[in-house]
This record gives C-alpha cells, structure tokens and sequence, in this order.
C-alpha cells in the first residue's frame, strides 16, 4: 500500500484535473487516475474536435448559401482525412498538456483502472493507494443498448477518429451527437439519417425553434425518422440493415455505419461503488448539495458522475470540480449554482436554451413571450442563411428574463448574454439601456426583448 493521500481523483476529464489542479496547488498530496488519456470527454473525444471538424461543414455550408450571390462554390468539398488530422493536430498534445500541468503542480500521475476496495481504499490495476478524500469525476459513457445487432454500432468517440467517412450513415437517437454529427457529416457528403424513438427531438430545448432546425436539417439532405425504434441492426456483404418500427409498420434502412446518439449514463459501473458504501442511481452518486456523497463522507463526485442538478455540460463539471475542491480544503458546504448556464446544439445554424422552456415558466410566473423570427433581419441576411428565430421568456412583474432560446448563425455567442443577465438578474430595460458595436450579433439584443 501506498503513502496515505489527502486526495485521490478518479477521472481526468475537467472536472477531475481542475479538481485536482487545485488541491495539489494548495499543497495537499493528490493523485488522479485515469484508464484512458488525461483530457476527458470534452477535449479528446467530444466538443473540441466535434466543433473543429465543425468548422469544414460551414464552410461547406456558408459557400453554398452564397451560391449566387457572388460566391462560386467550384466543386468545394471537405477531405475528411485532411479534416481529420486538423483535429489531431488539437487533440494529440492534450493529454501530455493536462499531465505536465498536474505533475507542475505536485500531483502524483496515474494510469489504469480504478476500483474501491474499501471505504478509504482504491486499487489502480491491482496496487492498493490510501486517501483522507476521494472525489469520483469519471464522467459519462455511451448508454447500453439491448437490441439485436447493437454490437454493430459505433460510438461518438469512433466516429471521431474515422479515417473515411460512409457514404450511408444511421444515427441512433434524437440529441446532441445525433443532430451534430449529422450535420457536419450531411455537407461532408454522406447521406445521413436520424432515427428517433420520441415523436420530437431534442426535448430539453424550445419545441417551436426545434421545429424550425428540423426543417432546416431536412433542407441540408438529412433525413429524419420520428416515433421509430430500432428493432435490429445486421451485418449484410454490401453493409448493414436496420429494423425499425414506426406506427407499427416494420421497415429497413440501409447504411454503411451506424451512429449511437440514444444517450449516456454515469461512468461508475466499474468502479465497485458498493466496496466502499457509496450509493448511486441512474443519474450517478449521490450527492448532498454541496457535493459530498450522502454514505460516505470520504468521497465528492463532480461532473457527469455525479447526480446533480447541473446538466451534462463540460462548463458544469469545471465549476463542480472547483466547487468539490473547495469545499474540501475549506472544510465548506458551498453548493454550485447552477443558474444562466446556457447550453447549445452546435447544428448549421445552432441551436441554444439558457433558463426556463415556456412550459415550466408558464406555472409559476406571469410571463410574456417574445417570439421573433430572424430569419430576414441584417446579420441573418449578411451571412445567407435561411433559418433564424428567438424565444424570450419574460417575468412581467420583475421585468427579467426567465430563459431565452435562440437558433441562428453565431447566436451560440448572443445567448451568453443572456445567462449572464439571467444570473445576474437584470432587466430588458437594463439590457436595452446597453449600446452594441454595430452592425455585430449583440446589436440585435434589444429588439429582441
């Protein structure tokens, strides 16, 4: 056995490192563990390098919406290998990157995998290491799926490193990767389809802007199948066939690849939560408010691992990380708070939610909507897209803004403005006293509200 730590970190993802980073800078004795490269999800195997390859479908996309208009698009098209290892040129030196700054800091480095033997206990491939505190940030991993043939998809992580991309792809489920990926592959070239179990899509944001981005989706050649499951998927000589059933009507899909996107669940499978009487359900450990584990008061969890009411975003598990961290070394019991996080669906245009849908205002507050289509105005109409609107939610008797929901060109930008009014509880008077760089995105604040 090892010398005791003060803190043993399990995942080196961001919440984890940051975590880690700053324990270890206050002196303590921290080791943080890891089976797969230091960087977690978000930088290796997520946002990053999703939103660079992103980046060649709106060129792809920008040019074709300029067709016309002084733009020749000329044959352009993406080489997705040359995509490829633009992104790699990010994502190869995160690891070494994360892993110099931990052990520049005084924290002991790990890799392996990681499972309580005991209350205060932790073995790394088979050697035993001791610790006053353990904080679990092992994130999230693809939900199983059960049906015949599963075993034939891939998950987000490989879709990230295909070296070709099909001609033919099926994604599973209607959320974040689905609509992503499908997207940059769409103008990529491939033929994409979305199938989706529910009769809408993309449930935590505002239907009537869903609506609208699954016209547009539709208009960039994806085909999107709702209130349908998947019944099987089978390897056949010329690819693979997907079951589905819709309305009760069986049907086949063919396709070169199949996507999972139906979901993820905590990454705490492994990691044998009961050897050290940590309790967990479907959402993860559970936790107190302030992020300590109800069973055992050794252990913190944060991020994705951990059951909060924080979303699945990497922002949130940063400041639960730093949160734990704190709350540790400051023997506190500071909650996060999570309001005006605002969240976005990196589609061609983006999709973005910060506070309440209407549905939830509407009960308990007095509300005025301000709907506005955007589709006309000057920054829509500068860049060509076809496809803009904005949702404002209002309390009429405080004159604040209970969420705001917005799909267009950049809006992923404008909609940080609105979380830091929502947490800061300004008013649209306040917000339209404020004068914007123009002509900008921002400048079309005002008249939004």
């Amino acid at each position: 056995m090892s010398d005791v730590f003060d803190l043993l970190v399990i995942g080196a993802g961001m919440a984890g490192t940051s975590a880690a980073n700053k324990c270890a800078a206050q002196g303590w004795r921290v080791g943080i563990v890891d089976a797969l490269p230091y960087g977690g999800t978000c930088a290796l195997r997520g946002c990053d390098p999703k939103k660079i390859l992103r980046r060649g479908a709106e060129v792809i996309d920008a040019a074709r919406l300029m067709n016309g208009t002084g733009i020749q698009e000329n044959g352009l098209s993406v080489d997705w290998a040359a995509l490829m290892q633009r992104k790699r040129g990010f994502t190869d030196g995160v690891p070494k990157g994360m892993e110099d700054e931990l052990t520049g800091n005084g924290a002991t480095t790990f890799h392996g995998h990681a499972e309580f033997t005991g209350p205060n206990t932790l073995s790394i491939d088979g050697t035993t290491h001791q610790a006053e505190r353990f904080l679990i940030a092992s994130g999230a991993t693809p939900k199983p799926l059960t049906f015949p043939g599963a075993e034939h998809l891939i998950d987000s992580t490989q879709f990230l490193d295909l070296e070709e991309l099909p001609k033919r792809i099926v994604f599973i489920g209607g959320g974040f990767i689905s609509f992503e990926f499908a997207h940059i592959a769409a103008r990529a070239g491939a033929q994409c389809t979305i199938v989706d179990h529910g009769p809408r899509p993309l449930r935590e944001f505002d239907p009537d802007l869903v609506g609208l981005l699954v016209s547009r989706s539709e208009q960039a050649g994806i085909r999107i199948l709702r209130d349908t499951r998947v019944s099987t998927v089978d390897a056949t000589s010329t690819g693979l066939q997907i079951g589905v059933d819709s309305d009760g009507i069986a049907k086949r899909i063919h396709a070169d690849l199949v996507v999972h996107g139906a979901g993820r669940v905590p990454n705490v499978e492994s990691l044998r939560l009961d050897a050290a009487g940590i309790a967990s359900g479907p959402r993860g450990v559970t936790v107190a408010g302030h992020l300590q584990s109800t069973t055992n008061t050794a252990v913190y969890a944060a991020g994705d691992a951990a059951d909060t009411a924080g979303r699945p975003l990497t922002p949130v598990a940063v400041f639960e990380g730093k949160v734990a961290a704190s709350n540790m070394l400051k023997g506190t019991t500071t909650a996060p708070d999570y309001i005006g996080v605002p969240t976005t669906i990196f589609t061609i245009p983006e999709l973005n939610r910060v506070g309440l849908l209407e549905e939830e205002a509407a009960p308990s507050h007095d509300i005025a909507i301000r709907f506005t289509d955007t589709s006309g105005w000057y920054s829509t109409y500068r860049a060509a897209e076809t496809t803009a609107a904005a949702k404002v939610i209002i309390d009429t008797r405080t004159d604040q803004i209970l969420g705001a929901h917005l799909l267009g060109p950049g809006y992923s930008e404008l909609i940080n403005t609105f979380g830091l009014a929502i947490k800061l509880g300004l008013t649209t008077r306040q917000l339209r006293s404020a004068t914007a760089t123009y002509p900008s995105l921002g400048s079309d604040l005002g008249s939004l509200l």
